[in-house]
């Protein structure tokens, strides 16, 4: 794999992954599981992408005096519609404060398997000055899709973010194909430019002719959201 790609080797991942591949995880267990692993793989992330920085000084409940720390640099959390939701809550925890949440919605076309647009409520303008240190504006963008199949819609995400003028995209995921994960970490530059991370809890070897990972764990957003058979 290419050197911005981080696999997950945490035990217990491997094994929630291992329940969320079953046909027999109902809804709310798919929530919780997504969720979950969300958290393990979005610390990992996390602990490898941010710095903390002091600014002043704070007094305990006992009087003495502390040097409050925060994150570094500003970020912006972009969940995929549908199933980027159910990653969201998991990333918002990790976060020690709140933190702009942009949507994009893409879909992949059933017979060519190309993503397509059909929301995007990214701001229009970037401003040109630096923005304030209460406001600021993100440097990097946290992606959220649970699957990376066929790394389409994956690529079209990072192309609309960098566009949008973000520094650095990290791809938070569950699970991924091998072919599509490669895909989607070439996006951005030459490998090892820093533009594009990719953090995913697992790959499996292929993806099936319908675009499916194989064996994957079906389509996360239909399992979310109770919509299997639409």
């Amino acid at each position: 794999m290419p050197s911005n790609v981080h696999i997950s080797t945490h035990p217990c991942l491997r094994a929630k992954l291992s329940q969320l591949r079953s046909k027999d995880a109902n809804a709310r267990e798919t929530k919780t599981l997504i969720h979950e692993i969300s958290l393990i793989v979005g610390c990992e992330a996390l602990a490898s992408n941010l710095q903390t920085v002091s600014s002043g000084t704070g007094e305990t409940p006992l009087g003495y005096e502390y040097t409050p720390e925060t994150i570094h640099p500003p970020i912006a959390l972009v969940p995929i519609l549908r199933s980027g939701l159910g990653m969201l809550e998991a990333l918002q925890t990790l976060l020690p404060d709140p933190v702009p949440v942009h949507h994009l919605g893409l879909f992949r076309e059933p017979t060519t398997l190309q993503p397509v647009e059909y929301y995007n409520n990214l701001p229009y303008h970037r401003p040109s000055t630096p923005s304030s240190s209460s406001n600021p504006q993100p440097d990097t963008a946290i992606l959220l899709d649970p699957i990376i199949a066929t790394g389409g819609t994956s690529v079209a995400a990072i192309q609309t973010l960098l566009e949008w003028g973000v520094k650095k995209v990290l791809v938070i995921s569950v699970l991924g194909s091998e072919g599509g994960v490669r895909r989607a970490a070439m996006e951005g530059g030459e490998e090892g430019s820093g533009t594009v991370e990719i953090w995913v809890g697992g790959v499996d070897g292929e993806v099936d002719r319908r675009g499916m990972i194989r064996p994957g764990m079906g389509d996360v957003g239909d399992r979310l959201f109770l919509t299997i058979g639409k």
